[in-house]
């Protein structure tokens, strides 16, 4: 697919087959004022990059020469997927469980997909795009990895962004990490130390006080 033909950037996944189903139910006439007022982003932006820099996991989806999909979790330290440019983004690949499907997939189809959940926030970003398997570049490899996380890098994925989107929050129900819940649970854990600190000293007083009797 030659997205340089495409009139809006959202035609990457607004083809003829989607706006004819938009038509039918009642949805394309909001959709055509998007595209005629900007619609879609198609460079890595700085608001981009400040989501990423705040994901730990991300789902990341290819196909092979038969158009068979396949969506894999990626994981990794915070901001793991960084932007090498205004085009394009990055993430090294590390050892997993030697199935290598998706490397499998972007050698015989180069089109890919980025599903981001930013679950406490509810916030979706879709980005389609395409992507390559690096192997040879140890220096990117190498810099890409956080040596603060204990995991074995065996490769980068660069990804060119072709489209993104930050979609609706409907239906998406918080959830919350459990450093997020520690975060906002510590005031209360230390005003209950507080208390309890304040009830021993209050009790000891009062126990002297009645042996003082």
């Amino acid at each position: 697919m030659d997205t340089n033909n495409f009139k809006y950037t959202s035609d990457i996944a607004f083809t003829r087959a989607v706006k004819s189903l938009q038509e039918q139910y009642g949805s394309r006439q909001g959709y055509s004022q998007m595209e005629r007022s900007g619609g879609w982003q198609n460079e890595v932006t700085p608001a981009l990059v400040d989501f990423l820099s705040k994901m730990d996991s991300f789902y990341f989806g290819t196909s092979n020469s038969n158009g068979q999909p396949y969506i894999q979790h990626r994981g990794g330290p915070k901001g793991f997927i960084e932007k090498l440019n205004s085009k394009q983004l990055a993430f090294v690949d590390y050892r997993g469980n030697k199935q290598f499907i998706s490397s499998g997939n972007l050698s015989e189809n180069n089109k890919a997909f980025i599903f981001l959940m930013d679950y406490p926030n509810r916030t979706r970003i879709k980005i389609w795009g395409t992507a390559k398997v690096e192997y040879d570049d140890k220096e990117l490899i190498t810099s890409l990895g956080d040596p603060n996380y204990k995991a074995h890098l065996e490769r980068a994925i660069i990804f060119t962004v072709e489209a993104w989107d930050v979609n609706c929050p409907q239906h998406i129900k918080p959830r919350f990490t459990e450093e997020a819940i520690e975060k906002m649970t510590k005031p209360l854990h230390e005003r209950i130390k507080e208390l309890e600190r304040k009830l021993l000293t209050t009790t000891q007083s009062k126990k002297r006080n009645h042996e003082e009797k």
